[in-house]
């Protein structure tokens, strides 16, 4: 499974909203887990972005297809970053 981290704000539409964020959540990791991936960590932030999420997927397909489902809706803007595991880390650069 691939590891991806991304970095959230919420829209004007989103913290207008704020309120229903809570049941979102619970949508957005139902429709993680509907295109075969888990979101595994949340965490509401202070600073640059609201919030930060670890999606694990299959592929990036997989991930594209939830990310998609997910913003859909409006409440979010998103920014990526796939990550790599301590292990993957001392292989990737071990090969060099």
């Amino acid at each position: 499974m691939s590891t991806y981290i991304v970095l959230l704000n919420w829209t004007q539409q989103g913290i207008e909203n704020v309120k229903d964020s809570p049941a979102r959540l619970n949508t957005a990791r139902a429709a993680v887990e509907a295109a075969g991936g888990k979101l595994s960590d949340f965490y509401m932030t202070i600073g640059q972005y609201d919030m930060v999420v670890v999606i694990e997927a299959p592929n990036d397909e997989t991930f594209a297809k939830a990310m998609l489902a997910i913003a859909s809706h409006g409440m979010i803007r998103s920014q990526t970053l796939k990550a790599f595991t301590e292990e993957e880390y001392r292989s990737i650069v071990g090969s060099l």
